[in-house]
């Protein structure tokens, strides 16, 4: 049955959900409070990245943020605060981090991104369509003994797990990229990895999803619902109520005040991170994460992005130059021959990624309001499972089994 459905959030999760949809025959409007040609969809770093199994919420996470915290240009900020929803999710995130949890959560984590990298081929060749997508693995550079331990853990899990992972010495680095100076005592390669530029996919995709009808509502607020029982009855924008059938929540980290406008309680944070872009060539032809400082090195079309940090926060739009020069010189330090001049530095943007409780993103229904999706909290992977994540939505509206079990993903359960 088609259905007419509201998607709250434009950004790459409510784009990747709103194709799924129209695949179906429903009929989707897209509502954003901007113009959809910025945040965290347009700024990130462009992995497809299932050899990243491992959870936010994992040993030692809350240790180091603890040790990180009163140094606002670390790697991992978060911001001390008197906040009731804050102290709930930093409580939850805690609690979450345990060896058992990274274990439980390996299958989501894996299942959703490897349908995700599946679904996005089918995408680009299915529709011609021309974006910019990789597929040359991820580096995991390192510069220390711990670091090189560390990774050496994740790849023996991630080939339990059926992927195409290895270490590398310096040498064999140097081989996979002979025409850029590498600082590093070697690092792991993630060959399953995969990688794009995002701005390109999401113009696509936005006059795809035009071309199909596709309404857009950009620039707008809204400022509530309606309830009727179990369900939504309107939608009220500028205190006109709109009627849909069903509601995408796809807000990103704002998908929490939506939810409260509902009585529905999601514990969700902000996350900022940061990236800036080098035109001249730079000679990195794989993408690399720096892993001491967090950094992420992406060659995209035309460009090589630097990226990184994890500022969970007190949303805002202060861009710390701290921050950026704490990115950029690490990437100076990786690769010694690479310039990044204060020019480039002082046009760093920002996005905010939405930070569960737990590691695992928040996909489903809720079992209060009947009518609502709610497609949030996949932290520093919304780009890596956003086509699975826009599949799985369809999956939920239009009442259809999933290919992967998606219990791991319920909005509502405990931690």
């Amino acid at each position: 049955m088609s259905k007419n459905v509201a998607i709250i959030g434009g950004g790459v999760i409510g784009l990747c959900s709103a194709y799924y949809l129209i695949k179906e025959g429903h009929s989707v409007t897209i509502i954003d409070k901007s113009s959809l040609d910025s945040g965290a969809s347009y700024v990130n770093a462009g992995y497809l990245c299932p050899g990243h199994i491992i959870p936010l919420a994992a040993p030692g996470t809350i240790g180091q943020g603890i040790r990180w915290m009163f140094n606002s240009s670390s790697p991992l900020y978060i911001e001390p605060r008197i906040n009731i929803d804050f102290l709930k999710w930093i409580y939850a995130f805690n609690k979450s981090c345990t060896n058992k949890h990274v274990i439980n959560s390996i299958p989501g984590i894996l299942n959703l991104s490897l349908l995700s990298q599946d679904l996005l081929d089918e995408l680009k060749h299915s529709n011609n369509f021309k974006f910019h997508y990789e597929k040359k693995g991820l580096l995991m550079l390192c510069k220390t003994d711990n670091s090189m331990a560390h990774e050496e853990h994740t790849v023996r899990l991630a080939i339990e797990n059926g992927l195409e992972a290895e270490m590398l010495n310096k040498d064999e680095i140097k081989q996979l990229e002979p025409n850029v100076e590498i600082d590093s005592i070697g690092g792991a390669y993630f060959k399953c990895d995969q990688h794009s530029t995002p701005g390109e996919f999401m113009s696509e995709l936005k006059d795809f999803l035009l071309r199909k009808g596709v309404k857009f509502i950009k620039n707008t607020m809204v400022d509530n619902f309606i309830l009727a029982g179990d369900k939504i009855k309107n939608i009220l924008i500028d205190n006109n109520p709109i009627k849909f059938d069903e509601y995408v929540f796809s807000a990103g980290p704002w998908t929490n005040h939506l939810c409260n406008k509902i009585g529905v309680k999601l514990l969700l944070q902000a996350g900022k991170g940061y990236s800036m872009n080098v035109d001249e060539p730079t000679n990195i032809n794989i993408p690399a994460i720096l892993v001491e400082s967090k950094c992420a090195v992406t060659p995209m079309n035309g460009f090589t992005r630097f990226s990184g940090t994890m500022e969970i926060a007190s949303i805002n739009n202060v861009i710390r130059k701290n921050r950026v020069d704490a990115i950029a010189n690490s990437a100076c330090s990786y690769y010694p021959n690479l310039k990044i001049t204060e020019d480039v530095r002082s046009k760093a943007t920002f996005g905010f990624r939405a930070i569960s409780a737990d590691g695992l993103p928040y996909i489903g229904r809720s079992n209060k309001i009947k009518n609502i999706v709610i497609a949030t909290g996949h932290n520093m992977t919304g780009w890596s499972m956003s086509t699975g994540t826009g599949k799985l939505v369809s999956d939920f509206i239009s009442e259809k089994p999933s290919s992967i079990d998606t219990s791991f993903y319920n909005p509502e359960r405990k931690f």
